[in-house]
């Protein structure tokens, strides 16, 4: 099938060697390659010192991109006005990005958008490596800050990162791409990855990229515990769609609440919420909730004081990696602000209502789930050696055992039990130093000409991958947050709670956000949040 396309200049590379025939006015590539052929438009054509050359295409289903048509002699293809591109190509050649020739500069592919494969895209030196990032969403989501996002303290814009922001080379480099779908497995004999495109699920359009590195940085799922009816009816909060989705449960909920002919039974439930999880994100968006209900609820649906309640449940103690103090601290300010702690394992999830393990029954209007993270799908279907736990095994240098050229970091990487240390905690600050570390491993191996598939010997073995706890901080509402910076849960040292720390903890975020864009985003929706209250638009 022939795809045309405008273009006022061919100039890029491409993968496939042949000669061009440069009669009549044409080119095209012999020896049943894909034939690419260039109508003139006026003036002077192409040179026959450019005859022999070489040209470089991307088909991702039926969509082509043609790059560069360049010739191997110091004449470059020029056209001097618009020529109109005509390119076919068989389907054996469709759906691919073919592996890179010597010349060209090793590519490295990089699965998943979040902090630990973007912060490795960050850092990876795009003059010694094509970027290629296959990912579900384009965006990286500062997770610190998403409960703030669900009740309309920031704007959802606030805390997504585009990827070509955060690695420009995706956007602007000849041989760097950023491809929305979803790795299906990984052929590590041939150094490929086979996916699917995201949102395309009818057609199941797949495509295959080879690799010269593969950093595996594909993440985890929020933990189910094999609860029936969890998946269905709770939404986790883990994405911006997912703060989306709360956001707009809640406020459906507070106008359904007005209909006339609601029940009272009715009315209490659809204004109850309910918290699954009290770690860190469930204690926070509990406590942006009682905050969004007692200073902005209360004001603008005066009606529903009395019925709207937030209910917290955790089967152990909640903020459990926290300083005692601080825990008790966090359990007073909660309960003082109107949050009902429960103690208790829920068994089952039924529309409208939940279950425990002691038979009682809680009714609620909006479920939201923050038990954890465990391996995904993906991860558990992969046939590589695993750390306990079910991650994807990595020694001291993050490369997965056994396998060439491939790395795992984030939350689907663990130490395997050879290395001798413990699988690191599921955390943000644990997968970005992962992926700053693995960036600056990469950058060396490739100065050193070890970055195309099988050469990595040559660059021989680097410093390991040292984590270094820096402590942990979570708000609980109302102006208050907990610091507590010891390097471990045995250790001692400096710990707070109160108004300070939710200034420490406001000043280390807003810092710590990606580009200057989104810190001007989130101080902005701060001050407008303080001055002019939450935003309560359903939309």
């Amino acid at each position: 099938m022939a795809l045309r396309y405008l273009a006022r200049r061919i100039c890029a590379s491409c993968a496939l060697p042949a000669f061009f025939d440069c009669s009549r006015n044409r080119i095209s590539l012999r020896d049943g390659f894909p034939s690419l052929t260039a109508l003139r438009s006026s003036g002077e054509f192409f040179s026959s010192a450019a005859a022999q050359g070489y040209c470089r295409y991307l088909s991702i289903g039926n969509s082509i991109l043609v790059r560069q048509l360049q010739s191997q002699s110091a004449t470059s293809i020029e056209t001097s006005h618009e020529a109109e591109i005509v390119v076919s190509m068989p389907n054996k050649l469709l759906n691919s990005l073919p592996a890179t020739k010597p010349g060209e500069k090793p590519r490295v592919v990089v699965l998943g958008s979040g902090w630990a494969g973007c912060r490795l895209m960050k850092s990876l030196d795009p003059k010694i490596y094509d970027v290629v990032c296959i990912s579900p969403r384009n965006h990286m989501v500062f997770t610190p800050l998403l409960a703030s996002t669900c009740v309309g303290t920031l704007e959802f814009r606030s805390v997504a990162e585009p990827v070509s922001r955060i690695q420009p080379a995706l956007s602007s480099s000849p041989n760097s791409y950023f491809f929305i779908g979803r790795c299906l497995n990984v052929d590590k004999d041939n150094h490929q990855v086979h996916c699917v495109a995201e949102g395309d699920k009818e057609k199941g359009q797949t495509f295959s990229v080879a690799y010269d590195k593969l950093v595996i940085a594909a993440g985890a799922e929020a933990l189910t515990f094999g609860i029936r009816g969890v998946k269905e009816h709770a939404i986790f909060l883990r994405e911006v769609s997912d703060a989306r989705d709360i956001r707009k449960k809640l406020l459906l909920n507070l106008m359904l609440s007005d209909i006339p002919g609601v029940s009272e039974e009715e009315k209490k439930r659809l204004l109850h919420c309910v918290v699954v999880g009290g770690g860190p994100t469930g204690v926070e968006f509990s406590g942006e909730l009682s905050d969004f209900i007692k200073s902005d609820v209360h004001r603008m649906y005066a009606h529903v004081q009395g019925y709207i309640h937030v209910t917290l449940i955790e089967a152990n103690e909640i903020l459990s990696s926290f300083d005692l103090g601080l825990r008790q601290y966090a359990i007073r300010h909660l309960t003082k602000a109107g949050v009902h702690l429960v103690k208790g394992v829920v068994k089952d999830v039924q529309p409208g209502k939940l279950v425990l393990s002691d038979d009682s029954e809680l009714p609620y209007g909006l479920l939201v789930w923050s038990t954890g993270v465990g391996p995904s799908a993906f991860v558990r279907s992969m046939e590589l050696q695993k750390s306990p736990g079910g991650r994807i095994g990595v020694d001291e240098w993050l490369r997965v055992p056994m396998v060439e050229d491939v790395y795992a970091v984030g939350d689907c990487a663990g130490y395997i039990e050879t290395t001798g240390k413990s699988v690191l905690p599921a955390l943000a600050q644990v997968a970005e130093r992962q992926g700053k570390y693995l960036a600056k491993e990469l950058n060396r191996i490739g100065k050193a000409g070890g970055g195309h598939q099988g050469t990595a010997s040559r660059a021989g073995q680097g410093s390991p991958f040292v984590y270094r706890h820096l402590g942990s901080m979570a708000t609980v509402g109302r102006y208050k947050a907990l610091v507590d910076l010891r390097k471990s849960k045995e250790s001692k040292g400096l710990s707070w709670a109160g108004f300070t720390s939710w200034l420490i903890w406001r000043s280390a975020y807003l810092t710590r956000v990606l580009s200057w864009r989104n810190r001007l985003y989130v101080a902005v929706n701060w001050a407008t949040t303080f001055v002019f209250g939450r935003d309560i638009s359903r939309i």
